[in-house]
């Protein structure tokens, strides 16, 4: 389960269970609840505050958790309705937000930290990846409109038709993240973007970002069915 650091005025969230290097912190539905339980305790604190997500070991996140999936075909779209939370929450959250994405960041994984204000990278190990073409998993309504959004629109014909795993260097080159650093300085280098930004949180930062992501908050919020997403 995900759990909170703090450094300075510097919320920090780890996406797995403190201590374990192995995890793949999918998006399991008590994880998506803990996720946000933890989103509600930053930002009831007062004062500056700026928010860093991240992990430890292989893994920043590997998305869905199709294992949970598989045996709950039934769910299925109130889960992906679940997920999308999680975006549109980040997407608009009142203060900001860096992803130091020190590992993996698959699917529903790269669109957790694409839903942040900034990324930095690991350069050195690590992939970001949008495997669900070569899964036969299509994108949502939602996801579709979040990527084509965020990223610069040919990265995002190729990441999301290709399956193209792209390492720190050439995730700065295509655009998907702000900084690729060596080794474990990923989290230093998000918490001193993330410090410099502390005095940016409030209501009128979140308001910015609704305004900024409108489009992509109206397509987040559009329930899931099976006319809008088939899945095999």
């Amino acid at each position: 389960m995900p759990y909170l650091n703090r450094q300075g005025d510097v919320f920090v969230l780890y996406l797995g269970n403190e201590g374990e290097t192995d995890n793949e912190n999918r998006f399991h539905p008590d994880w998506i609840d803990a996720t946000h339980a933890l989103l509600d305790e930053v930002e009831a604190h007062e004062g500056p505050a700026a928010l860093v997500t991240t992990a430890t070991g292989k893994f920043y996140t590997n998305g869905l958790d199709t294992d949970w999936i598989f045996g709950n075909l039934d769910k299925l779209p109130g889960y992906l309705d679940r997920v999308h939370t999680i975006f549109s929450r980040l997407l608009t959250f009142p203060m900001a937000t860096i992803a130091a994405v020190q590992g993996h960041a698959f699917g529903a994984g790269a669109m957790l930290a694409v839903s942040q204000d900034f990324r930095v990278m690991r350069s050195d190990r690590g992939y970001y990846c949008l495997p669900e073409v070569n899964l036969s998993m299509p994108f949502t309504v939602g996801m579709s409109a979040l990527l084509t959004s965020r990223l610069v629109r040919q990265t995002a014909v190729e990441a999301m038709t290709t399956g193209r795993r792209y390492g720190g260097a050439d995730a700065l080159a295509a655009g998907i993240v702000d900084d690729a650093v060596e080794g474990d300085l990923v989290l230093d280098a998000a918490v001193a973007r993330a410090s410099a930004l502390v005095s940016t949180r409030g209501a009128n930062l979140s308001g910015i970002k609704r305004g900024i992501h409108r489009d992509v908050l109206e397509a987040l919020d559009t329930k899931t069915d099976e006319s809008n997403f088939k899945f095999g």
